[in-house]
């Protein structure tokens, strides 16, 4: 994380004329606190801060430059999107997610989904499809070379994104956000730049656009289901595979049955 510069001067700005005034949209307000929160994520999805390390607010606040109290407000808005974990008694560290979470955020997901692909087909305009078909190219084209772990997951993660904000739904899509980044998370652990991944994520991709585009909310929801399934089905193999025990692995078996979708 680099120190957030607050030395440089403002540029001065003339006044606007009255014409300006009425004619330009405000310009939204970004708080200290979300500034430091965009740092501390990028840290936490780039693996400069790692699952279950504490943070520590007077750090933070020092190498940042800013003072402790955008650091709390930047935890707090992490702790909204599942990334950081807070404790009255321990303070805030980087989620560690286990096969529990994992099976509460492909289960809600799963859910949300399946009516998100229901509303946009009833709610799409052309600036949606544009964005459904500029995901899938995006994708593509990604794959003709050698995708990162990172890259690859936030493709996918773009793509659903393009999915819940189609349905036009405030509600639905801040469902979506409250999860949106662990399952990025749990994406960059299966490595799904993998071969098997470039070939059901591009046709599961490709399928519920068509089905969107066709107007049958029957079958994309068949095929959204069909798809979370098998991805949590594969991210779940992963966590089998980096069990540190017998008993660990028994153990998330038995939590991946009570979430079977």
């Amino acid at each position: 994380m680099r120190p957030l510069d607050s030395t440089s001067p403002p540029r001065r700005r003339e006044r606007p004329s009255r014409a300006a005034t009425t004619s330009l949209a405000a310009t939204p307000r970004i708080s200290l606190g979300e500034v430091v929160a965009e740092q501390l994520r990028e840290a936490i999805l780039n693996d400069e801060l790692t699952p279950g390390q504490h943070l520590h607010e007077e750090e933070i606040s020092d190498m940042l430059q800013v003072s402790r109290g955008p650091v709390r407000d930047a935890f707090i808005l992490l702790e909204r999107e599942g990334l950081v974990r807070l404790s009255r008694h321990r303070g805030a560290s980087v989620v560690d997610l286990s096969a529990t979470d994992l099976g509460e955020v492909y289960s809600l997901r799963s859910a949300i989904e399946e009516l998100a692909v229901r509303l946009a087909i009833r709610r799409h305009n052309e600036s949606d499809l544009e964005a459904l078909d500029g995901s899938l190219k995006d994708l593509r084209i990604g794959l003709r070379r050698r995708l990162s772990a990172q890259e690859a997951a936030r493709l996918d993660v773009e793509f659903h994104d393009a999915v819940f904000r189609a349905a036009h739904h405030d509600r639905l899509y801040a469902s979506w956000s409250a999860i949106r980044m662990q399952v990025y998370l749990f994406l960059r652990r299966r490595h799904i730049a993998n071969a098997d991944w470039r070939l059901s994520t591009v046709k599961g991709h490709s399928d519920i656009v068509d089905l969107i585009k066709a107007g049958d909310g029957d079958a994309a929801a068949t095929a959204i289901r069909s798809h979370i399934s098998a991805a949590y089905a594969r991210v779940n193999g992963t966590l089998l595979d980096g069990a540190s025990s017998e008993t660990s692995a028994d153990d998330t078996r038995v939590i991946a049955e009570a979430y079977l979708l």
